[in-house]
């Protein structure tokens, strides 16, 4: 074993690739660089927020609809669940503001209105919270794939494309230093899977953070892909941010929105890694499947899930310019129906 970090598989010749010691890594300076100026910024924009102003949210769903006073730009829709029902808080992953506004979990809220709550059987429409899912996956799985390998081979993180569940998959895409013809065993799929449901497992809350694009570039400077993605990103946003999320110390780019915490992952699978030519160079294409806490399948309807993640998944790249607005993906029949 060389490469993959576990004590399940220790004894087995066919891990070549991941890391299975404690060691410290080179990028551990650069990961802590990263979270103080995210906490710097973090705090400033909390402490810019000033006098507290009262906004009046009122909530429609179960148990019962309820209005409450909360404190503009400091309380979330987290903090409203809170005050409402221990069940909204532990099942809620996504936040519908007004009927039109998809809203994190933890972003505070910035004027009156009215909140609903959306969860992994939410009707009549799951597919916003089915995408916020998809792409949480991907961030998780990249947090997973830039600590998985010893200090030789080092994982410099690309992007994830747009979710989409039709696809079979979530991914995220990776250049590997050294390791240029890498075909993974099953074993090292397998201890991927296992690190990624233990990460979920610690309950990290999602983190969102909209910074300028010099901040952004600060924070990126020895990843040369999010370096080049930043300026684009700022350039197409209506405000000129780049939207960050953080899950325990791992800091990423994304437009979002994103589930409320790690641990409504469920069951997860890392089923294939590709290797991909592409004019930013080679990269690698991981792949897997995963389900919402909760959500229960069979073993062999697992299994067709996990073939079918198995094939490339042929998204492309797009522009991570924002877009939180809710658009119903089902007619009123369909609805109804």
């Amino acid at each position: 074993m060389k490469r993959f970090s576990s004590c399940l598989y220790k004894k087995s010749s066919a891990i070549r690739h991941v890391s299975t010691s404690a060691d410290v890594h080179p990028k551990n300076e650069i990961i802590a660089y990263q979270n103080n100026l995210f906490d710097k910024e973090q705090k400033r924009q909390k402490e810019a927020v000033g006098r507290i102003e009262k906004i009046t949210v009122k909530y429609i769903g179960v148990p019962e609809n309820v209005t409450l006073s909360m404190n503009k730009g400091i309380s979330t829709p987290f903090h409203c669940a809170q005050h409402i029902s221990e069940m909204l808080v532990k099942r809620s992953g996504l936040a519908l503001i007004d009927d039109t506004h998809l809203w994190d979990m933890h972003r505070p809220l910035e004027s009156d209105c009215e909140l609903t709550f959306m969860h992994a059987q939410y009707l009549p429409d799951p597919y916003h919270f089915n995408r916020a899912y998809w792409r949480s996956c991907s961030l998780i799985l990249g947090a997973i794939i830039s600590k998985a390998f010893k200090t030789d081979i080092q994982p410099t993180l690309h992007s994830f494309p747009s979710p989409n569940v039709k696809s079979g998959s979530f991914v995220y895409d990776v250049e590997l230093s050294n390791l240029p013809e890498w075909i993974p065993t099953e074993n090292e799929l397998r201890i991927l899977s296992a690190n990624m449901v233990k990460f979920a497992q610690k309950s990290y809350k999602f983190d969102r953070l909209a910074v300028s694009e010099e901040l952004a570039l600060d924070i990126f400077q020895e990843n040369k892909f999010k370096k080049e993605q930043v300026p684009n990103i700022a350039q197409q946003s209506i405000d000129k941010k780049v939207v960050l999320y953080r899950i325990d110390d791992h800091i990423d780019i994304s437009r979002g929105p994103m589930i409320g915490n790690t641990d409504l992952l469920g069951r997860c699978t890392l089923t294939a890694v590709h290797r991909l030519d592409t004019k930013s160079g080679h990269l690698y294409r991981f792949q897997g499947i995963s389900l919402p806490k909760n959500i229960m399948l069979n073993h062999f309807a697992y299994s067709l899930l996990e073939q079918r993640a198995k094939k490339l998944n042929a998204a492309r790249w797009v522009d991570q310019a924002q877009n939180d607005t809710y658009v119903p993906q089902f007619s009123r029949e369909e609805i109804a129906t």
